[in-house]
């Protein structure tokens, strides 16, 4: 990345854009598209929030739902290992435009994960975002490369922080209008999805979705992240994350511009004591424990939207938020069996139902005929184990305790012989 802006390898992320001269002086340039954001968004988000009972559930494959994001150039030959281990079906790589010299390296990484869903997540940089016939060039080489390879790709993201490069929406619809145009006219295989903003931040949302311009997306990406907040159940300005979740996807049915696709790109919470690999502050770090809670718990209230085609899971090997810890050897988080658990758990369920009573909640499923629950209580509880329970703990461990511990750790309950 050029200057004033920076990468940093700890955090996986652009570092703070410190010019603040710079910053002021490019949103000024951008004021009438800011303008545009607010007034699209006064009049998209009442119209979307009073629609949200209307929208129908839908048909989403569970063998895809659970996604996970990976570095291919971080412990190679381990990442594949382990997905191997955790049996991913669906996985989302991530490239910078600005490092192309690693297209190759990626491609292999791809062949070697044949049969897997492959996502990749097209980052930006302000060089493309400034110079669209260079980002027209460097598009087509990737998109050549890698022709029959990728499902989908995402193209930019974290569109709404000036750190990654974008002052305005019109600069990412202009910036996405590029990859839309190679599509037409030269790559009609390839699926592109977009907006990629990140956090509750739905007024750049909704400008992504209602505007103008010609192109459309073959879904919409979302990085909603919920981690200031807490537990995933934790409310924002009345808003929990199931909510958020019927909010977006209401907004994509009633958008022109967008397949009925909604793919969640990018979340996860920062780990304690992880600084400075952590992205955030030790403020929002949780502990291995909560991680793996908030994670399951993440998923399993994605799942019982049934509006959502997949989660990202970001990532697998990082310090400061991965499944695996890497500074030291390879070090397995609590999390990592959690995920092993709901992945072989989750891949082949359909959902029936999810009930919530005083912070309890039951979320219940079929798995090749077998009924089962998942309980958990924001409040500490207890439940009779009864004979016609199978029961096993957030990590797979089989329970046979005659009183069950319900609490923020999910409890998996097989009803026997219930169908």
């Amino acid at each position: 990345m050029k200057e004033p802006f920076k990468w940093d390898n700890y955090s996986d992320q652009p570092a703070l854009l410190k010019d603040t001269v710079y910053k002021k002086q490019m949103r000024k340039h951008q004021a009438f598209s800011l303008l545009k954001t607010l007034l699209v968004s006064l009049l998209v988000l009442p119209v979307s929030l009073m629609a949200m009972p209307f929208i129908k559930r839908k048909q989403i494959k569970q063998n895809e739902f659970i996604t996970l994001g990976v570095d291919f150039e971080r412990e190679t030959q381990i990442s594949l290992e382990l997905l191997e281990d955790l049996e991913v079906e669906s996985i989302l790589l991530r490239l910078k435009l600005w490092e192309l010299e690693k297209l190759e390296d990626l491609k292999l990484f791809i062949q070697k994960n044949k049969g897997k869903k492959i996502t990749l997540k097209i980052l930006q940089d302000r060089e493309h975002i400034e110079d669209l016939a260079l980002l027209k060039n460097n598009l087509t080489l990737i998109f050549s490369t890698l022709n029959g390879l990728v499902d989908l790709y995402e193209v930019g993201s974290t569109i709404n922080r000036s750190k990654w490069g974008f002052f305005s929406v019109d600069e990412y619809n202009h910036f996405y209008q590029v990859a839309y145009d190679l599509q037409q006219e030269e790559f009609t295989n390839i699926k592109l999805i977009g907006s990629g903003v990140i956090d509750f931040e739905y007024h750049f949302t909704v400008h992504t979705l209602f505007n103008f311009f010609s192109s459309k997306y073959d879904g919409l990406s979302a990085l909603l992240y919920v981690d200031r907040r807490g537990a995933p159940e934790n409310i924002q300005l009345g808003f929990a994350l199931s909510d958020k979740l019927a909010w977006l996807s209401t907004m994509v049915w009633l958008s022109r511009k967008s397949a009925k696709k909604l793919y969640i790109t990018e979340t996860n919470w920062p780990l304690t004591g992880t600084a400075p690999y952590a992205p955030t502050s030790e403020k929002e770090c949780v502990s291995e424990d909560e991680y793996a809670n908030y994670m399951l718990r993440y998923y399993l209230l994605a799942f019982a939207s049934q509006q959502v085609d997949f989660v990202a899971w970001h990532q697998l090997i990082a310090p400061g938020y991965g499944l695996i810890d890497n500074r030291e050897g390879i070090k397995k988080r609590v999390a990592y069996d959690t995920f092993k658990h709901m992945t072989k758990t989750l891949k082949n369920a359909q959902f029936l139902r999810l009930d919530i009573k005083r912070d309890y909640y039951i979320l219940q499923c079929l798995i090749q005929d077998k009924l089962l629950q998942i309980h958990w209580s924001l409040i500490d509880t207890e439940l009779q184990n009864e004979e016609f329970f199978e029961v096993y703990d957030r990590d797979g461990i089989n329970i046979q305790d005659d009183m069950l511990q319900i609490s923020q750790k999910p409890t998996y309950i097989y009803i026997k012989d219930a169908v």
